[in-house]
Protein backbone atom coordinates (compact mmCIF):
# COMPACT_ATOMS: atom_id res chain seq x y z
CA UNK A 1 0.00 0.00 0.00
CA UNK A 2 0.81 3.47 -0.44
CA UNK A 3 3.41 5.43 2.25
CA UNK A 4 1.15 7.97 4.04
CA UNK A 5 3.24 11.50 3.49
CA UNK A 6 4.69 12.52 6.59
CA UNK A 7 5.26 16.39 4.92
CA UNK A 8 2.13 18.21 6.12
CA UNK A 9 0.58 20.12 3.09
CA UNK A 10 0.39 24.02 3.20
CA UNK A 11 -3.55 24.05 2.99
CA UNK A 12 -6.21 21.53 3.48
CA UNK A 13 -7.08 21.57 -0.28
CA UNK A 14 -3.53 20.59 -0.69
CA UNK A 15 -3.94 17.75 1.85
CA UNK A 16 -7.12 16.53 0.41
CA UNK A 17 -5.25 16.26 -3.32
CA UNK A 18 -2.37 14.39 -1.32
CA UNK A 19 -4.78 11.66 0.41
CA UNK A 20 -6.68 11.31 -2.84
CA UNK A 21 -3.84 10.50 -4.84
CA UNK A 22 -2.34 8.00 -2.51
CA UNK A 23 -6.43 6.51 -2.22
CA UNK A 24 -5.36 6.42 -5.62
CA UNK A 25 -2.25 4.36 -5.74
CA UNK A 26 -3.69 2.02 -3.45
CA UNK A 27 -6.09 1.12 -4.90
CA UNK A 28 -4.16 0.74 -8.19
CA UNK A 29 -2.16 -1.90 -6.19
CA UNK A 30 -5.11 -3.50 -4.90
CA UNK A 31 -6.17 -4.35 -8.80
CA UNK A 32 -2.48 -5.08 -8.94
CA UNK A 33 -2.98 -8.09 -6.30
CA UNK A 34 -5.83 -9.21 -7.12
CA UNK A 35 -5.23 -9.56 -10.83
CA UNK A 36 -5.66 -13.50 -10.66
CA UNK A 37 -8.48 -13.98 -8.35
CA UNK A 38 -10.84 -15.74 -10.61
CA UNK A 39 -14.89 -15.47 -10.47
CA UNK A 40 -18.04 -13.32 -11.45
CA UNK A 41 -17.94 -10.66 -8.27
CA UNK A 42 -14.35 -10.12 -8.50
CA UNK A 43 -14.39 -9.04 -12.25
CA UNK A 44 -16.99 -6.87 -11.80
CA UNK A 45 -15.79 -5.21 -8.93
CA UNK A 46 -12.46 -5.12 -10.48
CA UNK A 47 -14.18 -3.52 -13.66
CA UNK A 48 -15.98 -1.02 -11.48
CA UNK A 49 -13.34 0.05 -9.37
CA UNK A 50 -10.78 0.86 -12.45
CA UNK A 51 -13.73 2.65 -14.30
CA UNK A 52 -14.01 4.77 -10.72
CA UNK A 53 -10.06 4.91 -10.38
CA UNK A 54 -10.09 6.06 -13.71
CA UNK A 55 -12.62 8.85 -13.41
CA UNK A 56 -11.33 10.05 -10.12
CA UNK A 57 -7.67 10.32 -11.53
CA UNK A 58 -8.99 12.43 -14.53
CA UNK A 59 -11.20 15.14 -11.96
CA UNK A 60 -8.22 15.24 -9.82
CA UNK A 61 -6.01 16.65 -12.71
CA UNK A 62 -8.89 18.77 -13.65
CA UNK A 63 -9.13 19.64 -9.81
CA UNK A 64 -5.45 20.25 -9.58
CA UNK A 65 -5.21 22.76 -12.73
CA UNK A 66 -8.51 24.82 -11.70
CA UNK A 67 -6.74 25.30 -8.31
CA UNK A 68 -3.28 26.53 -10.22
CA UNK A 69 -4.99 28.88 -12.09
CA UNK A 70 -6.82 30.08 -9.07
CA UNK A 71 -4.06 30.84 -7.27
CA UNK A 72 -2.06 32.37 -10.44
CA UNK A 73 -5.10 34.85 -10.61
CA UNK A 74 -5.42 35.77 -7.00
CA UNK A 75 -1.17 36.28 -6.51
CA UNK A 76 -2.03 38.35 -10.26
CA UNK A 77 -4.60 40.57 -8.43
CA UNK A 78 -2.84 40.93 -5.09
CA UNK A 79 0.73 41.79 -7.46
CA UNK A 80 -1.74 44.68 -9.15
CA UNK A 81 -3.29 45.91 -6.24
CA UNK A 82 -0.06 46.64 -4.29
CA UNK A 83 1.76 48.41 -7.20
CA UNK A 84 -1.37 50.55 -7.63
CA UNK A 85 -2.11 51.11 -3.82
CA UNK A 86 1.13 50.95 -2.31
CA UNK A 87 0.44 52.91 0.74
CA UNK A 88 -2.79 50.89 1.28
CA UNK A 89 -1.02 47.95 1.08
CA UNK A 90 1.48 49.05 4.02
CA UNK A 91 -0.81 50.39 5.89
CA UNK A 92 -2.75 47.04 5.95
CA UNK A 93 0.33 45.12 6.57
CA UNK A 94 1.02 47.57 9.13
CA UNK A 95 -2.38 46.63 11.20
CA UNK A 96 -2.16 42.98 10.53
CA UNK A 97 1.16 42.98 12.03
CA UNK A 98 0.48 44.80 14.77
CA UNK A 99 -2.85 42.66 15.73
CA UNK A 100 -0.85 40.05 15.25
CA UNK A 101 1.67 41.74 17.83
CA UNK A 102 -1.43 42.55 20.16
CA UNK A 103 -2.02 38.63 20.23
CA UNK A 104 1.23 37.43 20.96
CA UNK A 105 1.92 39.46 23.09
CA UNK A 106 -1.03 38.28 25.57
CA UNK A 107 0.47 35.11 26.33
Amino acid sequence: MAKIATNAASTPTDRLVTDLKEIAADAEELLRLTAGQAGDKIADARTRLGQSLSNAKGQLTQLEAEMLQRGKEVARATDEFVHDNPWKAIGATAGVAFLLGLLIGRR
